[in-house]
């Protein structure tokens, strides 16, 4: 019992504990959202995107947040724009506006003299986060989450029908970008934990799992808040005897869930199309093949 209860001891491991779980709440909500959506690739973009805000606002001298989020919803912007006034599709201007900015961060970043090591930027530092990382993270996670839950009903139409949300009077235009600044805000609040690119993970793997579980919105939200707990508390704690980056590990763990999931569902609906045919040898004349 010593042992397991070991990693406790530490105070930079129930700092990673606890910033695992405020993050997970804000993630958790976005993804299904971003599933539904089909914009997956969004949050790819956008993760990817924030770097050079990054550079540009330690450049500033201005907290690296507030780059980040400006980088992050350029990103948003700049690929409708791009989608709306060329025949080019939407996933191939994300691909082409986020590397570019990616590829632009990466170079600024090598000019620079600074004591942020890239992959702190990259990959997250769990284990290093303090009181003021738990305190903006919180902060986030609380303002993200409150909207979406508060607007969840609204968001799940303009996912499923943008048109017939107009057509009830919904404001289209304000839910389209407010969740780009919520995905924006979302990420920032990720970085210091799990980075640019594991943050990806973490606003794909909860939807991703909670759609293969339910077909219900109003399950899937708490599915995937689960899922991400669960995941983050295990990843984070089997990283201490693994001598692993908790981030990766997190995501390993959440991978894993997934695969379960997957292989759940797709029996599931072998069982239901088998079910008919057990009624056609039962019943006989009433059921034709």
């Amino acid at each position: 019992m010593e042992t397991l209860l070991f990693p406790f001891q530490f105070a930079f491991m129930n700092n990673a504990f606890v910033m695992m779980a405020i993050i997970a709440v804000p993630t958790s909500l976005l993804s299904c959202f971003l599933v539904l959506k089909g914009w997956s690739l969004m949050g790819d973009a956008i993760s990817h995107a924030v770097l050079p805000g990054i550079v540009i606002a330690y450049l500033l001298n201005i907290p690296l947040i507030i780059g980040a989020f400006f980088a992050g919803m350029f990103c948003a912007l700049a690929t409708g724009f791009l989608s709306t006034n060329s025949r080019v599709k939407q996933d191939t201007v994300m691909g082409i506006v986020f590397s570019g900015m990616f590829g632009f961060g990466l170079v600024l970043y090598t000019k620079i003299t600074t004591e942020v090591h890239l992959d702190h930027i990259l990959f997250g530092n769990m284990l290093g986060v303090n009181g003021q990382d738990l305190l903006t993270a919180g902060g986030i996670a609380a303002f993200v989450s409150a909207i979406i839950i508060a607007k969840r009903r609204e968001f799940m139409l303009h996912a499923f029908d943008p048109i017939q949300a107009q057509a009830v009077g919904l404001r289209v235009g304000w839910l389209h970008y407010g969740l780009l600044a919520l995905l924006s805000l979302t990420i920032v609040a990720t970085l210091s934990a799990v980075g640019i690119i594991l943050s990806i993970g973490l606003l794909i793997a909860p939807g991703a799992i909670a759609f293969l579980l339910t077909k219900r919105l109003s399950r899937m939200l708490p599915i995937a808040v689960g899922v991400t707990m669960l995941s983050g508390f295990l990843g984070v704690y089997a990283s201490f005897f693994l001598d692993s980056a908790p981030a990766p590990t997190v995501i390993l763990v959440m991978t894993t869930i997934f695969v379960g999931a997957f292989i759940r569902a797709n029996l599931r609906l072998r069982r239901a199309a088998a079910e008919p045919e057990g009624q056609i040898v039962h019943k006989g004349s009433k059921f034709s093949a």
